[in-house]
């Protein structure tokens, strides 16, 4: 998994038993290998700027990005002690330049990926979702279901990722009773002004540091939150350049603001989009919040959501045995056993899709 913050490829190798919603799964090992400055640079300019791209641009960034996922997936068969033949597939979901249901675009050759890796790709997952009417995400919502239900426990999984989304999962619920849709802002926006503000900085405020000293600029924060994205019901998905542009509508009202009073501001409103959510649209309180994500490591980020949702229990994946920084590579490796297996990996009522279907292409092992 590459996420919307294009800071490099995680990999989690997961032993799954059974099939369908019946899966049970594992994850064996967690490696994560980052893109260099340069791949970033191009990636961020690609999808933030919407520049336009040559087909020999977009065919090297696909190459380029390929041979980061295969040396990913090497070093994480070396470090699991596995050979490629014992890996039913590797899932990959490519690195995403462009997300405006009906149009997406992940970027990712399968064919290099299995070449280099040795090993047979699933890919190209949320085009499916599109072609049914649907939003092509979330699609973790498979994996939360199987992974997070439980009989007597209404649970909302929470990620904070660029985007933060989430995954209503009712007490003792089907399927079909899943609830799943982007909130708003993860981490998009704050990573986006460190870069700005810190240009040959690590693309991230380390641990919220920077947003801690900083002060909530209220009117930017209203400003923002009174778009119609964050009002509209789901089934709705958004992508980072959407919710950066956004913000900085909204700061241009104020001049001269400080970097940490924006890194503050933008903490404040992935918290508030959040938890607006939940209060508007949920049919039910939860009884708890599993929290996974990039957002976790920012303490700030933190502190603002658990001041948003004081009235309800929060935990970590991390404490139901799964690492959170995995959450989202485990998703897609179930949902590539599930295209594998020919059942469908889309949940319709969270992306909004006519009907359930198979996703992803394969790519078999050379």
């Amino acid at each position: 998994m590459s996420g919307t913050s294009a800071d490099g490829v995680d990999v989690a190798v997961v032993r799954a038993e059974g099939a369908g919603h019946d899966m049970s799964a594992c994850c064996l090992l967690h490696h994560h290998r980052p893109y260099d400055a340069g791949l970033r640079r191009v990636v961020h300019r690609m999808r933030e700027e919407g520049r336009a791209a040559s087909l020999v641009e977009l065919a090297e960034l696909a190459r380029e990005i390929s041979l980061v996922y295969a040396a990913a997936v090497n070093e994480a068969l070396l470090m699991a002690r596995l050979e490629c033949r014992q890996i039913a597939c590797v899932a990959a979901h490519g690195q995403t330049l462009m997300h405006r249901p009906p149009l997406t675009m992940q970027v990712l050759d399968p064919f290099v990926l299995a070449a280099e890796s040795g090993c047979t790709v699933v890919s190209d997952f949320r085009r499916a979702d599109c072609a049914a009417g649907g939003q092509g995400a979330p699609l973790v919502p498979l994996a939360d279901y199987i992974l997070f239900r439980h009989p007597r426990r209404t649970r909302l999984a929470v990620n904070i990722g660029g985007i933060a989304n989430i995954t209503f999962l009712p007490a003792g619920g089907g399927i079909d009773r899943v609830m799943a849709f982007d909130t708003g802002p993860g981490n998009c926006i704050s990573d986006w002004l460190m870069r700005r503000f810190e240009p040959d900085g690590p693309g991230y405020d380390v641990g919220g540091r920077r947003a801690a000293r900083g002060r909530v600029l209220e009117d930017v924060l209203h400003r923002m939150l009174a778009a119609p994205y964050f009002a509209q019901p789901p089934p709705k998905s958004t992508d980072g350049p959407a919710m950066i542009e956004l913000f900085e509508r909204a700061a241009a009202v104020v001049r001269d603001a400080q970097a940490d009073d924006l890194l503050a501001t933008a903490c404040c409103a992935t918290a508030l989009a959040l938890a607006d959510a939940v209060h508007r649209f949920l049919p039910a309180r939860p009884d708890e919040v599993i929290i996974s994500g990039g957002g976790t490591r920012n303490r700030t980020m933190m502190a603002n959501v658990r001041g948003s949702l004081a009235d309800m229990p929060i935990i970590t994946t991390d404490e139901l045995g799964i690492y959170g920084p995995s959450r989202e590579a485990v998703a897609f490796a179930l949902l590539g056993l599930a295209t594998l297996d020919g059942r469908t990996g889309n949940v319709p009522s969270a992306t909004g899709a006519r009907r359930a279907v198979v996703l992803g292409t394969i790519t078999p092992r050379p």
